[in-house]
């Protein structure tokens, strides 16, 4: 039996609420690129169509896209509010039903004690993170929240080097310490065995989006689909 809010036949479940009058936290987690801010984005987008009053946040440092919007690696975005500090967010959920919380592992522990207290205030607070960060160790506090949520998500990316099903994040060139802000130049997604390898294997192909939303490689989606990469036609000579 699937738990709500979790995948269940492939499908994502959308958690339905206790009582109208009850705050509740849902968590999405997984590694990069594997749809997790998607899947944020479209719960927010559920909320708006319902007239529900929304407000959503991302950290300021996390300027890759855009400043004033949350914008998935498929270039799906909703407007947003930057904030430095997990706290700030108190300074404008006020009025909101729904609270949106996108990259909450940049926030720190902090983010834990202001997502109770929006809960206990009767708002349903959803946040995206990363579980692990680089090196393939719990990244605080999306596992402190995980142990609190009502409801959780994990999200599964495709490994950029084998096409498993991966959730690690593995960092590709040595540069600064837990935290630093990157993308395709700097990230990929693996799964176990390739994450262990490191450097010993190499992804095969440049990094595109799939019908899905999130990334993988096109020799990765053929060995997932259990086909051979299309070479090109070899031309005719006349």
């Amino acid at each position: 039996m699937a738990r709500r809010g979790s995948l269940a036949s492939g499908v994502m479940a959308e958690p339905t609420p206790p009582t109208p009058s009850t705050g509740w936290i849902e968590v999405i987690v997984g590694s990069m690129y594997s749809g997790k801010t998607e899947e944020l984005i479209r719960r927010l987008r559920r909320a708006q169509i319902a007239r529900q009053r929304v407000e959503i946040f991302k950290p300021a440092i996390d300027d890759r896209y855009a400043t004033d919007a949350i914008v998935s690696h498929s270039e799906l975005r909703i407007p947003s509010r930057a904030v430095r500090r997990a706290r700030d967010i108190l300074r404008y959920a006020h009025e909101a039903q729904v609270i949106g919380i996108d990259e909450g592992q940049f926030f720190g522990r902090e983010l834990v004690d202001v997502v109770e207290r929006l809960a206990k205030r009767g708002k349903r607070v959803i946040v995206a993170g990363l579980d692990q960060d680089y090196r393939a160790r719990p990244f605080e506090p999306m596992p402190e929240l995980l142990a609190v949520a009502e409801y959780i998500t994990k999200t599964l990316a495709i490994c950029m080097v084998c096409g498993a099903p991966a959730n690690r994040t593995y960092r590709k060139l040595k540069r600064g310490g837990r935290v630093v802000v990157g993308g395709a130049d700097l990230y990929e997604a693996r799964c176990r065995r390739c994450f262990e390898l490191g450097r010993r294997v190499r992804s095969r192909a440049p990094l595109v989006p799939d019908s899905g939303g999130s990334h993988a490689s096109s020799r990765a989606r053929a060995r997932v689909r259990g086909a051979r990469p299309r070479r090109p036609a070899a031309r005719r000579m006349r």
